[in-house]
């Protein structure tokens, strides 16, 4: 005996249309919207604006990120116990999900009465917190519902390169837009962080999330899902196993986890970067550019390319392009910012294939899953592969504040201007630890990950095959 949401039937190859897919892609707008905010400010509002020292975001960040060891699969785990809803299985908690997230981004950059440091740090935990676990409540159902709006490859990959362009819209606000207006010159001739204008800011984008995760809800719609209450799923632990084993999911997540450690690692550093070393905060607007512009321009040609050589092959290269780029930067140590941003964009270059279609991925490493085991458990999947990302967050965020401390970089509510061996300490550390990740993420891809472009057609021939049956 099955249940079928409404809308339900026959599975068909292709089935999305184009309101689905522009559906789909606001999304992520919306979750990046809070997100590129999150990556590209908090950490300098943490000790530029409440005057936090770098040690003790270290454990503020591994604290957080525990609590999101069980926060994920937990969600994970709840989502595939759920019988589906008229709306579906995902979207329901996607949209009801978005209101708390977009009110723990405000008390994020909340403007704060004048405490000590360890009452500012409290605040900071129960309030990133919070967010850490709103985002996760939109975030694993949002990843999980591509897998059951469409079976097609090429749709999926469409999905992918959607979402990546989605959320590329989003990052923009906090990466292009807010560095114009959110930075001030002090009595000192200092360039600063100013709480008040990037609260106002943060205000002007909860607005607009709440107007994105609303189309979002409307124009998405899932298909084909069916339930069927006779089946018996393997116990939770027991996917946890069969998801270690499983060595395309796996690889793919640590692939995965350097992508959003090295993107996140670059956004926090690259601002003290531009702010220190370069004196000039406002061309931070331009690293978005430079990493997105490729994206962009390989767009259109992406598909075509990945159905020639395969994702796996195209993202590994990939990979070795964006290491040369920054052990380029490492050799040169260049003191022109825009020298820097060339830099960027090759880096960019290199990783628009994996971050194109790491979602189409993604899919593919979840029907291998189905493929050794014979259940598809989305939700479970993508919440351990959400855990692998946030294990990069915290990396990126233990990393940042670790090597920012170590160049001896000088926290304080006051205007400080950093001297010259700590402004040099940046540029190194914003080189070299990406090289290192971006290596190592080539390899990953190149070495670990079984699913090429033949064995992912063999494999959907198989699961095809087997649901016919």
């Amino acid at each position: 005996m099955s249940q079928k949401v409404k809308g339900a039937g026959k599975p068909s190859s292709k089935v999305l249309t184009p309101r689905n897919v522009i559906g789909y892609a606001l999304g992520d707008t919306g979750g990046v919207l809070a997100f590129g905010v999150i990556s590209a400010f908090l950490n300098m509002y943490y000790t530029d604006v409440l005057g936090i020292t770098t040690g003790k975001l270290v454990i503020l960040f591994l604290v957080a990120r525990i609590w999101d060891a069980v926060n994920d699969p937990m969600m994970g785990a709840f989502l595939d116990s759920r019988r589906p809803t008229r709306w579906g299985r995902f979207r329901p908690y996607i949209y009801f999900g978005s209101f708390p997230m977009i009110l723990s981004l405000i008390l994020c950059f909340l403007p704060l009465p004048a405490w000590k440091e360890n009452q500012y740090l409290v605040y900071a935990y129960i309030t990133y917190i919070f967010y850490g676990m709103a985002y996760t409540f939109v975030n694993i159902p949002y990843g999980s519902m591509a897998t059951v709006m469409t079976e097609d490859t090429g749709e999926r990959s469409v999905l992918s390169i959607a979402r990546t362009f989605g959320a590329g819209i989003g990052q923009a606000v906090g990466s292009v837009i807010l560095p114009l207006c959110v930075y001030e010159v002090a009595d000192n001739g200092a360039k600063v962080l100013s709480g008040s204008k990037l609260f106002t800011a943060v205000l002007f984008i909860a607005c607009a999330m709440l107007v994105v995760y609303f189309l979002n809800f409307r124009l998405t719609k899932e298909q084909n899902i069916e339930v069927k209450k006779e089946e018996k799923r393997d116990g939770l632990l027991k996917t946890f196993g069969s998801l270690f084993k499983n060595r395309a999911f796996l690889s793919l997540s640590l692939a995965s986890m350097i992508l959003i450690m090295a993107n996140m690692y670059g956004q926090t550093v690259n601002g003290y970067l531009f702010k220190n070393y370069f004196g000039t905060p406002k061309l931070q607007s331009m690293i978005m550019i430079a990493n997105y512009l490729p994206l962009v321009i390989l767009m259109p040609f992406t598909t075509k390319l990945i159905k020639k050589f395969g994702k796996k092959e195209l993202c590994s290269i990939g990979a070795y392009i964006a290491a040369a780029a920054y052990l380029a930067g490492l050799i040169v140590h260049t003191t022109n910012p825009y020298v820097f941003l060339v830099i960027l964009f090759a880096s960019g270059f290199g990783i628009a294939f994996f971050t194109l279609e790491v979602w189409a991925m993604v899919s593919d490493a979840i029907d291998y899953q189905e493929k050794l085991t014979g259940h598809r458990e989305e939700g479970t999947s993508y919440a351990v592969y959400s855990f692998f990302r946030k294990v990069g967050q915290t990396l990126a965020g233990v990393g940042a504040n670790a090597a920012l401390g170590f160049v001896g970089y000088q926290v304080g509510t006051t205007a400080i201007i950093q001297d010259a061996a700590v402004t040099n300490g940046i540029y190194v550390i914003a080189t070299l630890i990406p090289f290192i990740v971006y290596l190592v993420q080539g390899l990953l891809l190149h070495l670990a990950y079984p699913l090429s472009r033949d064995r992912v057609e063999e494999l959907h021939a198989e699961l095809a095959s087997r649901r016919a049956q």
